[in-house]
């Protein structure tokens, strides 16, 4: 192996692997090859290419999807079967939403977290929370407890982060068993990205 690591990288898209099954071999790689990084491709046809390979590629966000889902597990602390616990029953991940929001909204009961106690973590399963806000949140609350405002000023997405935590002046209260959670944390549709050629 070269000294500075090996990499390799997955055509998503090319057959029929579901998003489990490239997550279980990614995590293979990595645990027995120890792999430096899996980089993730969404397939794109080419003309006159072997009847076996798709007409149309994959979306886009699936690879996107894929990498988050790879970031959970080597800096979030999340086991390859919490990560396939997050797709559907097909074995795909939600393409709407993150893979840790997917987690979070499958497991409820992990939640909320109190962004006072929780150990880090605990406080890196938040929705929202990424490691430099939690390494923030961490070192803020040696001095004081911290606010639902003080949050705030560490995240992106307040509305995200709020139904799964609990703060000095918050609590979810039932706002985290809301059967229409989903609709009120998920990001609002983008525009869809056009295809160069129509087929």
């Amino acid at each position: 192996f070269a000294p500075a690591g090996q990499s390799t990288q997955m055509i998503v898209g090319a057959d029929g692997a579901s998003d489990a099954d490239i997550v279980s071999r990614a995590s293979t790689l990595y645990d027995r090859f120890a792999l430096r990084r899996v980089y993730y491709s969404a397939f794109s046809p080419i003309p006159d290419a072997s009847a076996v390979l798709p007409l149309q590629r994959p979306p886009l966000i699936r690879e996107h999807r894929l990498y988050q889902s790879d970031w959970l597990m080597r800096f979030y602390g999340y086991a390859p079967d919490e990560v396939r616990a997050a797709t559907g029953v097909d074995g795909m991940l939600p393409l709407d939403i993150d893979p840790k929001l997917a987690w979070a909204l499958k497991f409820r009961e992990s939640f909320p977290v109190d962004v006072n106690r929780a150990p880090r973590e605990l406080l890196l399963r938040v929705p929202g929370l990424g490691t430099r806000a939690v390494g923030a949140i961490l070192a803020a609350r040696r001095e004081r407890r911290l606010r639902l405002e003080d949050v705030r000023r560490l995240t992106v997405s307040l509305a995200k982060v709020r139904p799964f935590i609990v703060a000095e002046d918050w609590r979810p209260v039932s706002l985290t068993d809301r059967a229409d959670l989903r609709a009120l944390v998920a990001p609002r549709p983008a525009a869809q990205q056009l295809e160069l050629f129509a087929a």
